[in-house]
């Protein structure tokens, strides 16, 4: 497991119950539990739609039918996962919520002013 050993693990679990204390702990693992569990979860995702867009010929024209080419399909999943952590994550750490709608706001001023 990454070459730590016992002694090495058994410090580091002592200095984070030092640091968050025992209550904030198996909150801290549930969280850092459910975020691989995310990661995971998307990677599989984005790989089972890159192996379908693998099937798809390359000379194939499919907007003139209407479906989304593959690296449209892929930047769309992108998109959708990346909105779906953002969304975990606004909820799960304080003020990150409030950065995200002053960044959207200045955004929107930009295209304002552009």
């Amino acid at each position: 497991m990454f070459g730590f050993g016992v002694s090495e693990i058994i410090v580091i679990g002592v200095i984070l119950l030092l640091i968050f204390g025992a209550k904030r702990l198996p909150i801290i693992g549930e969280s850092l539990g459910k975020t691989v569990k995310e990661i995971r979860n998307a990677k599989k995702e984005i790989s089972g739609i890159k192996k379908t867009n693998a099937k798809v010929e390359v000379g194939e024209s499919n907007e003139s039918e209407g479906q989304p080419q593959g690296s449209d399909i892929v930047d769309t999943v992108q998109k959708k996962v990346t909105k779906q952590f953002t969304d975990k994550l606004l909820g799960q750490v304080p003020g990150v919520k409030q950065a995200k709608q002053l960044k959207d706001k200045a955004d929107k001023i930009k295209k304002i002013v552009s």
